[in-house]
């Protein structure tokens, strides 16, 4: 008969911790996570002894997702505070493989673009300025407010701007901010930054498809009145 494996004659490298963070976590057997997350043994048996025993007693990795608190804690060596970490982790599993993304907001138009920031920005007492980052569909794939204040070029910096874009490796951005007086007329800045970050976009290959100055209940498009060009 085999004697039972004892965690102190696994060399170090082969280690369920050592493996996952050379290796990461498709290197390891269904033993080897289970090890990780009961992380101790008994007086009797090394952890990867009773995660074996584990799997043995449910049989199939289903059966064990299935397995109620009561019957976890049925092996021994599981007593609540195992059963429970166990439990979460598998929940949390099983939340992850049924998780449905929700669908991405589409920018066809400055009008979709007002619609998906109206309601957060009108009543704003200062200037917010904001960047979504778009996919190559026009969907939103993150929304950032960068700058609080008074718009100038010296606050609005290109590299911060547009860095966040490029680190969710999208295809395009907008920009917009609020004018807390409720007119959304572009002010000489306003236009003097959507013309310098345009061009810096233009330098990145990442075109800044607009910049919308949202007011209240209205606002104004700097594509449409011509302060982007292609």
């Amino acid at each position: 008969m085999t004697s039972p494996l004892i965690f102190k004659d696994i060399p170090k490298t082969e280690r369920p911790r050592e493996k996952i963070l050379k290796n990461g976590a498709r290197s390891l057997s269904n033993q080897e996570l289970l090890a990780l997350m009961l992380r101790t043994g008994t007086k009797e048996e090394s952890v990867m002894v009773l995660a074996q025993r584990l799997l043995y007693t449910f049989d199939d990795l289903s059966f064990l997702k299935e397995a109620t608190l009561e019957e976890l804690q049925t092996v021994k060596g599981i007593g609540k505070g195992k059963a429970a970490e166990l439990k979460a982790a598998l929940e949390l599993g099983r939340r992850l493989y049924t998780y449905k993304a929700e669908e991405k907001y589409t920018i066809r138009s400055p009008e979709d673009v007002a619609d998906f920031v109206m309601e957060d920005m009108r009543f704003l007492k200062q200037e917010h300025f904001v960047v979504l980052a778009l996919n190559t569909k026009n969907q939103v794939l993150h929304k950032q407010t960068l700058f609080i204040g008074s718009l100038n070029s010296s606050i609005v910096h290109p590299r911060e701007v547009f860095k966040e874009a490029l680190r969710r490796s999208a295809a395009s951005i907008i920009c917009l901010h609020n004018h807390p007086s409720g007119d959304p007329s572009p002010s000489r800045e306003d236009i003097d930054v959507t013309k310098r970050l345009a061009e810096c976009g233009r330098l990145l290959g990442m075109e800044v498809l607009d910049h919308v100055i949202i007011g209240d209940e209205t606002f104004t498009s700097l594509k449409e009145k011509g302060h982007i060009t292609q």
